[in-house]
C-alpha cells in the first residue's frame, strides 16, 4: 500500500555522480542500479523539493590516501580527535567522476549543495562537514534552505546507503526532520554492511521503506 507524500517533505538525492558507480575511482556495490529508479521518481514530480548534494573536493583533499604517503586505502587514521577513512582520489572539482550523473535529467531539482570543498574537512553528510581542526562540524547550506520552505520530512537516496545517505539521515533526525530512506534506490560501498546498516536505521528512528510505497 502506498503512503501520500506530505507536501511539506523534500527529496535529497545524496552523491548521484559517476565516481562512485561501477568504473568510478570509489565505485559503490552496484552504484548505477539506482539510476533508472532516480529518473522515474524525479519524472513523476512527487516532491516539490528535491535537492542534489555532490561531493566537490580540491585534489589534495585531506580524506585522499594519496595526501599521507605510506598508507594504503580504506585505512583509518586518528583526524582532530576522530577516525578518518583514507579514500582513493574521488570527485575531484571540476572532472567528470564529480559530475551529477548524466543519465538524470536534474533540470527540475531545486537546489544542488556542494560538500567536501575544504581540503582540511572530509564530508558525508549533506547536512554538516564531518568534524574539522577546531572540533566542530560546520553546517552546509541544508538545513536553512529546508526550513525556510518550512520543510519538516525529508526522503534521502543516493550513494552510499551506509557512509553519506546514513550521515544524512542521522543529521536529519538530529534537527528533528521526520526523516525515511528509500532502500531501493541506494547502494552500500560494500554489500556486507547492509545489515548493519538496516540496523543503524532502525534504532535512530529512520523509516526505511521502496520507491515503490510512495503514493
Amino acid at each position: 500500500m502506498s503512503s501520500p507524500i506530505n507536501p511539506n517533505a523534500a527529496l535529497i538525492l545524496v552523491d548521484v555522480q559517476p565516481d562512485f558507480m561501477p568504473g568510478g575511482r570509489l565505485a559503490c556495490h552496484e552504484g548505477d542500479a539506482i539510476v533508472p529508479g532516480i529518473s522515474r521518481l524525479l519524472e513523476s514530480g512527487a516532491f516539490r523539493h528535491v535537492v542534489a548534494t555532490q561531493d566537490w573536493h580540491p585534489v589534495d583533499h585531506v580524506s585522499f590516501v594519496s595526501s599521507h604517503p605510506g598508507r594504503e586505502p580504506f585505512e583509518r587514521i586518528p583526524l582532530y580527535g576522530h577516525a578518518q577513512t583514507l579514500w582513493p582520489e574521488h570527485c575531484v572539482q571540476e572532472t567528470p567522476g564529480a559530475a551529477l550523473h548524466p543519465g538524470i535529467d536534474w533540470s527540475g531539482i531545486s537546489k544542488v549543495i556542494r560538500k567536501g570543498d575544504d581540503p582540511r574537512v572530509d564530508s558525508y553528510s549533506g547536512f554538516r562537514e564531518n568534524h574539522g581542526p577546531d572540533g566542530t562540524r560546520p553546517a552546509t547550506e541544508l538545513d536553512g534552505w529546508l526550513r525556510n520552505r518550512e520543510v519538516d520530512e525529508i526522503y534521502v537516496c543516493g550513494l552510499a546507503r551506509d557512509v553519506c545517505v546514513l550521515w544524512t539521515a542521522q543529521d536529519a533526525v538530529s534537527l528533528g526532520y521526520r526523516t525515511r530512506v528509500l532502500w531501493d534506490l541506494t547502494r552500500p560501498v560494500t554489500p556486507d554492511t547492509d545489515l548493519t546498516t538496516r540496523i543503524r536505521y532502525e534504532q535512530m528512528g529512520v523509516d526505511v521503506l521502496d520507491s515503490a510505497e510512495l503514493g
